[in-house]
């Protein structure tokens, strides 16, 4: 199996270390990565000037690795391109959770749906972040099986997967759609200058059965997506109730 790994947090996160190493027990693994920090940037793709496909500094232990002056989606497309014939993409592990809307904005879920936009099965893998960086080793067990589980089907899937500091248990999950969380926080810099911070807000508690409640919970949240997205609901009534010439 040929596994292309990538994230939003760069290639020097400490995140995408830990995926590549445990990746390797399941075939043969490259990491193609942004150069700097690219956290929520959602879809964002490049076309206003070249890419660069540099070779990366960082040891990945015998894995090629190379960092891209781009986004996680010009990560992707780009490393697709130069490693013809791959399986499935990895994007992760990210340093923060990814969950309910704010998948709308995900670079890390982005890198894993630019994969499935090219018809490749893709995986996005995070987890959240306390007072210190995530404890790997510990959640390595959980990893691999995540990993067991999703690459043995060779359907074409797009799943985002969210690992609690300290899991106890694995669940099929779905989007949380409570309202937006994010919150703009006016301040004044030192130079007394007006600025703004971009910032979430605790939302009321998560539905069961959702990918917020199963992390909450100590579980491991797994939710398969899709691209589409039309409501079809919505459609259907709307096509009985509004025809259309």
């Amino acid at each position: 199996m040929r596994i292309l790994i990538t994230n939003d947090d760069g290639i020097y996160s400490p995140g995408i270390a830990a995926l590549a190493r445990i990746a390797q027990k399941f075939g043969e693994v490259k990491v193609v990565a942004p150069d700097v920090e690219q956290s929520s940037m959602g879809h964002a793709v490049t076309h206003s000037r070249p890419l660069s496909y540099k070779k990366s500094p960082i040891n990945f232990e015998g894995i090629e690795a190379h960092r891209v002056n781009g986004t996680p989606a010009d990560c992707v497309a780009l490393g697709t391109h130069m490693w013809s014939q791959t399986d499935v993409v990895l994007s992760g592990i990210n340093l923060g959770p990814n969950l309910g809307n704010s998948m709308w904005h995900s670079g890390t879920l982005a890198g894993a749906k630019q994969a499935v936009l090219l018809g490749i099965k893709g995986i996005a893998l995070s987890t959240p972040v306390g007072k210190d960086e995530p404890k790997f080793d510990a959640l390595e067990p959980y990893v691999e099986k995540v990993l067991a589980l999703l690459l043995q089907d060779k359907h074409l899937g797009l799943f985002n997967v969210n690992f609690p500091q300290k899991p106890t248990g694995m669940m099929w999950t779905r989007q949380s759609v409570q309202f937006y969380d994010g919150k703009i926080v006016p301040g004044i810099d030192p130079m007394g200058r007006k600025h703004y911070w971009s910032t979430v807000i605790p939302l009321d508690p998560a539905e069961e059965g959702s990918d917020r409640w199963a992390v909450e919970n100590n579980k491991v949240s797994i939710t398969p997506l899709r691209l589409d997205l039309t409501n079809e609901t919505l459609l259907s009534s709307l096509q009985s109730s509004h025809p259309l010439d």
